[in-house]
């Protein structure tokens, strides 16, 4: 795959947190309607500094809350329908979105539909996730599949400073309700950004590597765990095609079904619970649609079902690792 600079396009060298920090600053400079408040986002510049600089540049438009994530959420509600306010609220981490479930999974995404569209709810609902250095059970988790239970909700989990930043800016200029998942991990991961805005839209995942031997749909930090594994087999002789959905909700099925017929072959990583993630509703469409294509059955692999461990060295083992997706390809390509 040829990047960005290759394409001819100006790019710059960015952080996913600088480029997260950039999407924030251009979209408050371009609609002064939107706000961005939550746990330690203003003068602190956020846990995870990715909205370092922003209170200083745009005052009281970035403000602090207390530790109350069911207010926190509620609060841009109210923005939303009633203030002609685009609101940003972040979650310090995304393991809390548990304690607002109810504004998150009933009123953000369906109070537009029960009130017969009257109003919109442009909120852009900010979540830090994943395994990130001994952080424990509450504050390691990734949470975004028991949103595709909820309909109404957009789910975005970006892997690359490109794709964070285009979606982001897609996110806070949308005026339905979108969940934008950030994992820890990503934050200092360097990649390429266009020097000029651009926008990334929902619904169109992207083909980060192409093969012809196997699929593996991947997201968030398993990405790149997976183009690591790609490179390995490729040494080996096996072609592994990568894809990240980007959003989780839509989900570009379009792109997964045209890679799924060419190879046959499905293995889908994440770092969520194997039961019940992402994983089981893409596997499940693939056997629907697309079941007559396969030469091997549809593999997943993601974290047992057991809370995250406290312990720096044991949670290592809790997310896939690039040797099991290396095993779990050879197993597909025996079939």
């Amino acid at each position: 795959m040829k990047t960005l600079s290759e394409t001819g396009v100006k790019v710059k060298t960015l952080t996913m947190r600088q480029a997260i920090i950039e999407a924030l600053s251009e979209e408050m400079e371009r609609d002064p309607s939107t706000v961005l408040f939550g746990e330690d986002v203003g003068k602190f510049g956020g846990v995870f500094g990715a909205t370092k600089g922003l209170h200083k540049k745009f005052g009281d438009r970035v403000f602090d809350t207390p530790i109350a994530e069911t207010t926190i959420v509620a609060a841009a509600l109210g923005m939303a329908i009633t203030g002609g306010i685009r609101p940003i609220p972040e979650l310090q981490f995304g393991d809390f979105v548990g304690i607002a479930f109810d504004e998150v999974f009933h009123k953000l995404g369906k109070w537009r539909y029960m009130h017969g569209g009257q109003m919109e709810i442009p909120v852009t609902l900010r979540l830090p996730i994943g395994i990130a250095g001994g952080a424990g059970p509450e504050h390691s988790q990734s949470p975004q599949a028991i949103f595709m239970h909820a309909p109404g909700l957009q789910i975005v989990v970006p892997s690359t400073p490109y794709d964070a930043k285009g979606l982001l800016k897609t996110a806070i200029r949308d005026n339905n309700a979108v969940l934008f998942f950030e994992h820890k991990v990503l934050y200092d991961l360097k990649g390429e950004v266009p020097a000029e805005e651009y926008l990334i839209p929902f619904g169109k995942a992207d083909v980060k590597r192409e093969g012809t031997d196997v699929t593996i749909i991947a997201t968030a930090l398993q990405v790149h765990t997976a183009l690591n594994a790609a490179k390995t087999l490729s040494a080996q002789g096996v072609e592994v095609e990568v894809i990240d959905p980007r959003t989780l909700a839509p989900l570009d099925m379009d792109t997964i079904l045209n890679s799924v017929r060419k190879t046959g072959r499905v293995l889908i990583v994440h770092e969520e619970p194997k039961t019940g993630g992402s994983g089981a509703e893409i596997a499940a469409r693939i056997s629907e649609e697309a079941l007559f294509d396969l030469q091997a059955p549809v593999k997943r692999l993601g974290s047992p079902d057991v809370p995250i461990a406290q312990s720096i060295y044991l949670e290592q083992f809790y997310r896939p690792s690039e040797q099991q997706i290396v095993e779990t390809v050879k197993e597909l390509m025996e079939y």
